[in-house]
Order: C-alpha cells, then sequence, then structure tokens
C-alpha cells in the first residue's frame, strides 16, 4: 500500500498545471536540475479493524529551489498545498484514500554565495483503506 500510495502522489504532482516545469521524484535523486519535488517515504501506522485493513500516517512533499530568494518557491509550495488534498481516492490494488489533508508548510534556506538554495516541505495527514480483499 505504501507503494501505491506514493505512486498516485507522484502521478498527480506530475499532472499539476502549476508544476508543470517541476520535475516529480520517489526517491531522492542524485542529480536534478531546479526546482524538483520529493515524495517523501510515508509515516504510516496501523488504522485498521478486525476484520478490515487501514493506515494512517504523514507525508511529506519537499521542493527545492535556487536562488536569492524563494519567491518561485513559494508559489510551488501552495500549489502542492491546494493541488494534492484534490487527489482521486483510489490507489489500486484494492486501496482508497479516506482522507489526505493539509497540515503545515515550511521553508528554509541552506548554502551560501552563488549555491544559494531553498527548500520547502508540506506535510498531510493520510488515512487508508482496503476495500477488497
Amino acid at each position: 500500500m505504501r507503494a501505491l500510495l506514493i505512486a498516485g502522489v507522484v502521478a498527480r504532482l506530475r499532472a499539476a498545471p502549476a508544476l508543470r516545469d517541476v520535475a516529480v521524484f520517489d526517491a531522492p535523486p542524485v542529480r536534478a536540475a531546479l526546482p524538483h519535488a520529493l515524495v517523501e517515504e510515508p509515516v504510516l501506522a496501523d488504522w485498521g479493524t478486525k476484520d478490515w485493513r487501514g493506515r494512517e500516517g504523514r507525508l511529506a512533499v519537499t521542493l527545492a529551489d535556487g536562488g536569492e530568494r524563494p519567491v518561485r518557491l513559494r508559489g510551488l509550495l501552495a500549489a502542492v498545498e491546494d493541488w494534492l488534498p484534490e487527489m482521486p481516492s483510489d490507489l489500486g490494488a484494492g486501496w482508497r484514500l479516506v482522507q489526505l489533508r493539509f497540515l503545515r508548510s515550511r521553508m528554509a534556506r541552506s548554502g551560501q554565495g552563488s549555491g544559494e538554495r531553498w527548500t520547502g516541505t508540506a506535510e498531510f495527514m493520510v488515512r487508508m483503506g482496503e476495500t477488497e480483499r
């Protein structure tokens, strides 16, 4: 189910009009042009019952960009915050999203001089359940 969730989020972000110039990865890239996005491994816990399997947890999307000021990154982060919660609920293989809700975001600067870099992370609460067994 973890792979289904990540694949669904990657596909959703790649389809976002505001992110059309952003490469989206499901694992940290060795080399990537800026800006790019990384769908981080979700932290999941049991959310099921005796006769139904479910997972609840946190999912983060981290964006990276360069430059003196994070003007472009602010817009990209806002697009992720708005676009991702509208993701279709069917994840495939009998798993469905029950809830995907934006929790918080943050931005930070790293690097000095010509290597200035900004990262922005949007964090979401996710609940998913198995509809078929």
